[in-house]
């Protein structure tokens, strides 16, 4: 009797913590959604819209006025919330203004905008009918190319740059083939001119170039953790992501699949069709990145992630593929352009810093301004 008793507590217990899992997994915050509801109201950010001259919208967080401008221009795939685990820290030594690039968020949703020159210009005209004085501005992967491009043409505009793990020239035609961010897209392009209607995330599952991280000595590991649990999760036109309840946060699965987020499927506010811009290369509009980078007059901190630590010292697989934004070749020619720029490699994030390692971005961040002042 003493041990059927034992047994039904430790039973009682096992579910009780199977229980709770659950429910931290399923009501976790993965794309930062929960922000503004949970922390950005109470210590002063309000999300606003900018509208252009031409009619085009530009959604933004605006945090208490308690410093100098910062201008927050986000990566690709996700939006400004993305910034939620370093905004409060920011927000106490400066005025935050995180943008929604277009295609992204809540800004608007117009091909025609998803190019450089485009959010080059129309970011330049937010900085001086919103923000109005000069600016800091510091932008992440495809967000690192837009705020160069913003320093480089309005010199006037910006008082200094912090350029994180930005593509840089690894974006260009005959380059980007043999890296992993353009295999992502070429999974959206060939996504969007297929002929069957079907999910994107599920289509993801089945395409990406993702599974060469987890398929090891002839293993089908992403078809056993990955896209075959997930898969199972999905409901067509539901507009609800899948959401495996026994892999913890921690582990990041859910995370990677919830990148997957799209107008097209309705599930979140990322238009496929910029990144249809980077596998076209349409996204630069025959500006050079050369000349751009030469052209940065203002102090500059650039960002360079580590090799990753099954491929290092390389920043290749064993396909030749690059799996970072940059190697060392372009971070050190992005510090050689740029004539008052200061390098800072060897960061052990996979691309997003600001997320990964939020107080070394901050020091970051800080250093840029007393490099500035």
């Amino acid at each position: 009797m003493i041990g059927l008793k034992i047994l039904l507590v430790v039973l009682l217990i096992i579910a009780v913590l199977i229980s709770i899992l659950a429910y931290r997994t399923i009501h976790h915050d993965y794309c930062n959604d929960q922000f503004m509801k949970k922390k950005g109201k109470a210590i002063g950010f309000v999300e606003k819209t900018y509208r252009t001259a031409d009619g085009s919208e530009i959604s933004y967080l605006e945090g208490p006025n308690k410093g100098e401008p910062l201008l927050l221009i986000h990566g690709q795939m996700v939006a400004k919330e993305d910034y939620a685990k370093v905004l409060p820290d920011l927000a106490k030594n400066f005025h935050i203004f995180a943008v929604d690039c277009y295609g992204h968020g809540k800004s608007s949703k117009n091909p025609e905008k998803y190019n450089l020159p485009s959010l080059r210009d129309d970011f330049s005209i937010f900085i001086r009918h919103v923000i109005g004085e000069k600016t800091f501005v510091s932008g992440h992967s495809s967000g690192a190319l837009i705020a160069a491009a913003i320093a480089a043409k309005e010199k006037d505009q910006v008082k200094g740059l912090l350029l994180e793990d930005g593509p840089f020239f690894s974006t260009e035609k005959g380059r980007a083939e043999k890296t992993f961010s353009y295999l992502e897209f070429k999974t959206i392009h060939d996504f969007l001119n297929q002929d069957t209607d079907c999910n994107y995330t599920k289509y993801y599952l089945d395409h990406s170039y993702m599974k060469e991280f987890f398929n090891k000595k002839g293993k089908d590991n992403w078809s056993f953790l990955v896209k075959n649990p997930f898969s199972k999760r999905i409901k067509e036109n539901s507009g609800e992501m899948p959401l495996v309840w026994y892999y913890p946060p921690r582990l990041k699965l859910n995370d990677l699949v919830f990148l997957t987020r799209n107008m097209q499927d309705g599930t979140g506010n990322y238009d496929l069709r910029f990144g249809e811009s980077f596998y076209d290369f349409s996204w630069f509009k025959d500006l050079n990145q050369e000349e751009i980078l030469k052209d940065i007059a203002c102090p500059t901190i650039i960002l360079h992630v580590a090799a990753s630590k099954e491929t290092a010292p390389s920043y290749y697989d064993q396909n030749g593929i690059l799996l970072s934004a940059m190697d060392e070749k372009d971070a050190n020619r992005v510090h050689a352009l740029i004539k008052n720029s200061k390098l800072k490699s060897g960061y052990p994030s996979i691309h997003d810093i600001h997320a990964d390692l939020p107080d070394q971005f901050i020091e970051a961040v800080l250093e840029m301004k007393e490099k500035s002042e």
